[in-house]
């Protein structure tokens, strides 16, 4: 995974950091169409993958916990799903998950960063 640093959005106009429209589907994903023109699709997996918060990060000083989708030893696993997505103030989404986590808040800044790396990986 080719990470993207914050500064890397040094370039890019204000309007670049303003989502216009969200398109949420619980099954796929969300789409976001950013004030600059540019649109991003996020899958879900690879959001809940880049979940920013404390436990996923390793932010306590512990190992980061990301999930795994692969584990063959889960006979039956319901499939991943968004259960809700709830605004934070006017910089951030909420993502809540099937899988019960919750707790990740998701910037403009960092979906935007996001968009750069599917970019950079699509390029």
């Amino acid at each position: 995974m080719s990470e993207v640093k914050y500064s890397e959005l040094d370039g890019l106009p204000p309007e670049a950091l303003i989502p216009e429209h969200f398109a949420i589907s619980k099954s796929t994903g969300i789409k976001v169409d950013w004030a600059d023109g540019a649109q991003s699709d996020f899958k879900l997996e690879f959001l809940r993958e880049r979940c920013p918060c404390a436990h996923c990060t390793g932010a306590h000083g512990t190992p980061p916990q990301a999930p795994d989708f692969s584990n063959p030893l889960h006979v039956y696993r319901e499939r991943l799903k968004i259960d809700r997505v709830e605004p934070v103030g006017q910089y951030a989404i909420s993502i809540h998950w099937n899988d019960g986590h919750k707790m990740g808040i998701y910037s403009y800044q960092l979906l935007r960063m996001l968009h750069e790396e599917l970019a950079t990986k699509n390029s």
